[in-house]
């Protein structure tokens, strides 16, 4: 019974796995959803919603398109919108982004001497949302404690759940 149980639990880890790889191959981004961190994109999004990304390299970026960036030197992305384009004749594309709920465009937030953004430093562009769904990641990250006692419940109600 144990053994049948703890291989159960692998089953549900490992197909969360394989829909989240799923989910970058379809997606074309290495990290399909994100969540809003902060405010700084309100009203468009707020803290908390759950962003799904597409990032096909063919598709031109545009003005006003909201992207999710990573800035070198930061392990988090960024959530903002493209503000100006610069795009030169050989087909490369530098963009700056702002935050709608900020007063400055992003470049004091990209790594010392850089002013542009490049193709290759966005994770994805946002093609949907869910609202607040993602307030119970912030909720987790911002408790330690309470994600460890969530994650100790859930691996002990698959452990000990005994099936009729």
């Amino acid at each position: 019974q144990l053994y049948y149980q703890v291989l159960n639990f692998a089953m549900i880890v490992s197909s969360a796995l394989m829909i989240w790889k799923g989910l970058i191959v379809v997606t074309g981004s290495e990290s399909p959803i994100v969540v809003v961190l902060s405010g700084s994109m309100e009203p468009a999004f707020h803290r908390g919603d759950l962003l799904f990304l597409t990032n096909f390299h063919d598709d031109p970026i545009r003005a006003g398109e909201i992207v999710v960036f990573k800035v070198e030197g930061r392990d988090i992305p960024i959530v903002h919108r493209v503000i100006k384009i610069h795009e030169k004749e050989n087909g490369d594309i530098k963009f700056l982004t702002k935050g709608d709920n900020n007063e400055v465009d992003d470049r004091g937030l990209y790594k010392e001497g850089q002013n542009w953004l490049e193709k290759k430093d966005v994770v994805g562009r946002a093609r949907g949302f869910l609202p607040y769904v993602g307030m119970v990641t912030i909720i987790m990250n911002d408790y330690p404690k309470f994600k460890y006692a969530l994650l100790a419940v859930m691996g002990a109600y698959v452990l000990l759940k005994r099936e009729s």
